[in-house]
């Protein structure tokens, strides 16, 4: 009962960060194509008042509840080393990680990362966790 709860926390967690960077990168980014740059600036600031508010909360829960549902589901690691699920798994939690110490230094020590300060590379790291979520339990030893 604990794993479905907090399971589904992540989800929502996930759904907040991961909707927030796929509405920026793929609409609010585009809204300089219509609108003047004082305008758009105002557009962004009026969106990015609330979303400072949640987002930044949501990818804490999402890394929190992610360490633990990591602790949960790995296993064992066999004679023969690690599972595609294992490795699959390792590679989400190592990005998760990335993306949780970037926004917590960012967020709440003002630290602004040195390189990729837009959001088009948590963006593209979020996709590819959600290709390793759907990846990772296939056998490909079976290929």
């Amino acid at each position: 009962m604990l794993y479905t709860l907090i399971h589904t926390i992540h989800i929502f967690a996930v759904f907040i960060y991961g909707g927030f960077l796929f509405t920026d990168n793929l609409f609010i980014a585009k809204m300089k194509q219509s609108l003047s740059e004082d305008e758009h600036t105002k557009a962004r600031e009026a969106i990015m008042m609330h979303v400072r508010k949640v987002v930044p909360k949501a990818l804490i829960v999402a890394v929190i509840s992610g360490m633990y549902l990591f602790t949960q589901v790995f296993g064992k690691i066999s004679p023969e080393g690690f599972s595609t699920f294992q490795i699959a798994l390792s590679i989400k939690a190592f990005l998760g990680l990335w993306l949780g110490f970037r926004g917590v230094n960012q967020v709440f020590f003002g630290i602004q990362p040195w390189v990729f300060k837009s959001h088009i590379f948590p963006f593209i790291l979020v996709v590819i966790i959600i290709f390793l979520s759907q990846f990772m339990f296939l056998d490909f030893t079976s290929f």
